[in-house]
C-alpha cells in the first residue's frame, strides 16, 4: 500500500486518465498544463510519485506504474510521514516475529534484517524504528551472556 498526499493523488489520477486516452506515456509539459500547477510544485510532486514507485519518467515523458496498487490518501505531507512510519513499524514487528527463535532476536541479526532485508532502512531510520517499538512496549531489550537481544513483549491489556 502506498500513502500519498491529496495533490499527489490528483496528479496520479489525471496521469492515469490521460494515459488511458492516449495509450502511451504522457508528455510532462502537457500533464502540468492540464493540471494548471506551477512548475516547481509539479516537479516536486512528480519526484515524490517517482520515489514511491507510482510513476516513471524518461525524456520528458511520464507514465503511471503499478495501476493496481492500493493507495491511501492523506491531507498533508506530515500525515503521510506519520502513516508511513506506522506502516514501517508494523512491517518491522512482523519481521521480528518471523526471525525470532523463542521470541528473542540477537541485536545484530535484527539490525541486519532491517538494514539489508526487505525494508532496506537507513541506519538512522532503523534505530528510530527500534526505539519507537521499545517506547510503545512492543519489544524490549535484554542482555544475555552472549550479547544483546530484543524480546517481543506480550500484548498488554488496555487500561
Amino acid at each position: 500500500m502506498k500513502i500519498i498526499t491529496r495533490k499527489e493523488n490528483m496528479v496520479y489520477r489525471e496521469l492515469k486518465y490521460m494515459q488511458m486516452d492516449m495509450n502511451t506515456a504522457v508528455s510532462e509539459e502537457m500533464l502540468r498544463r492540464n493540471l494548471d500547477l506551477p512548475e516547481h510544485e509539479y516537479h516536486e510532486i512528480a519526484l515524490n510519485l517517482e520515489r514511491k514507485g507510482l510513476v516513471s519518467r524518461d525524456n520528458g515523458k511520464i507514465q503511471a506504474e503499478n495501476l493496481d496498487e492500493e493507495i491511501k490518501v492523506m491531507e498533508t505531507q506530515s500525515e503521510v510521514r506519520k502513516a508511513e512510519l506506522n506502516h514501517v513499524e508494523e512491517e518491522a514487528l512482523r519481521l521480528i516475529e518471523e526471525i525470532s527463535a523463542d521470541g528473542a532476536v540477537p541485536r545484530y541479526i535484527l539490525e541486519g534484517h532491517l538494514l539489508y532485508g526487505p525494508l532496506k532502512l537507513s541506519t538512522r531510520r532503523m534505530y528510530s524504528i527500534i526505539v519507537s517499538l521499545e517506547n510503545k512496549g512492543l519489544i524490549r531489550r535484554t542482555l544475555r551472556d552472549d550479547g544483546e537481544y530484543y524480546l517481543i513483549s506480550e500484548p498488554q491489556a488496555s487500561k
